[in-house]
């Protein structure tokens, strides 16, 4: 088996497993965002905001594409260089340690106090904080877990499959744009609308393989009952699906109305079975997502050594 070619990717993965993002040190994600707000505060005012918004994320992400394109295409005479690159750069792109260690951090400070869940669990999910209950705080940590799954490791591994690195870090600003300004507010409404349609697209499969994924990790046909009964009934035409399969798996229910800078967005519900979240089911759902994103990892190893 050639060992060049997924070097990187092998590489990468283990980084991530080991260090996670490392808090200290310059992340492209950061500077996606920072891009992403200069152009924002500047173009989302006035007249024909869905335009520009448009014009925003389609040069954003054409831009992010072609220059790591440029960048690691002169890396070809250097292989290792090159390798040694681009596995920072998936690194960089896989995000299934950090967002597990951050929402078991969420269910232990919940154990400690009620005002120390919120705060932590504010570190991770968009919708306001300051008056959830503890069960809420538990679910929106899991929901995010589960989409996290399908955002920052199975998409990311799709992309890296289908157009190399490259490919992957022009949906990391697909999906940076999205969480910025893909929102259904007034503020965001017109202007990032391009933007969210444009993440549903790179993730319309990626969710799906991802809900298939979980499931395959559960062990119970219950999570496949979930994934046809409830992944298309959430807001998002693809959110849904990872977030049912992790419901079926603990039987449990996700969603609800929740707000979102000042304003509230109403949620179907996922599942129907409305008991207490605890620790157990915190550390089941981190064991599903692991095991998900290695039969990931493994899938997409696979295809590099046989079509590349």
């Amino acid at each position: 088996m050639p060992i060049l070619p997924i070097l990187p990717l092998l590489s990468g993965w283990i980084l991530d497993l080991i260090f996670a993002d490392p808090a200290r040190l310059p992340h492209p994600v950061i500077f996606f965002g920072k891009c992403i707000s200069f152009f924002e505060k500047r173009l989302n005012k006035g007249a024909h905001r869905m335009m520009k918004g448009a014009f925003v994320a389609i040069g954003l992400i054409a831009a992010t594409y072609i220059i790591s394109y440029a960048l690691f295409g002169a890396l070809d005479g250097w292989p290792i260089v090159k390798v040694v690159i681009e596995a920072i750069a998936v690194f960089y792109c896989l995000a299934g340690t950090t967002l597990a260690r951050e929402v078991r951090m969420v269910f232990e400070a919940c154990e400690r106090s009620l005002d120390e869940g919120r705060r932590q669990v504010g570190r991770i999910v968009g919708r306001d904080t300051a008056h959830l209950s503890k069960q809420e705080v538990r679910t929106a940590a899991l929901e995010t877990l589960a989409e996290n799954l399908s955002d920052g490791v199975v998409a990311p591994l799709f992309w890296y499959m289908l157009a190399g690195i490259p490919g992957m870090l022009a949906y990391k600003m697909v999906n940076t744009l999205d969480s910025m300004i893909g929102y259904r507010t007034s503020r965001y409404r017109q202007f990032g609308c391009f933007a969210a349609r444009i993440d549903d697209v790179a993730n319309y499969i990626p969710a799906r393989l991802t809900a298939v994924l979980m499931a395959l990790s559960s062990g119970t046909w219950r999570t496949w009952r979930y994934i046809f009964k409830y992944g298309s009934c959430h807001a998002s035409p693809n959110s849904g699906y990872p977030e049912a399969a992790l419901a079926g798996a603990l039987d449990c229910r996700f969603g609800g109305p929740h707000d979102y800078f000042g304003e509230c967005v109403d949620k179907p519900y996922i599942g129907d079975n409305e008991r207490e979240l605890t620790i157990s089911d915190m550390r089941r759902s981190i064991r599903i997502n692991r095991m998900a994103e290695t039969m990931m990892v493994i899938i997409t190893l696979m295809t590099i050594v046989l079509f590349r």
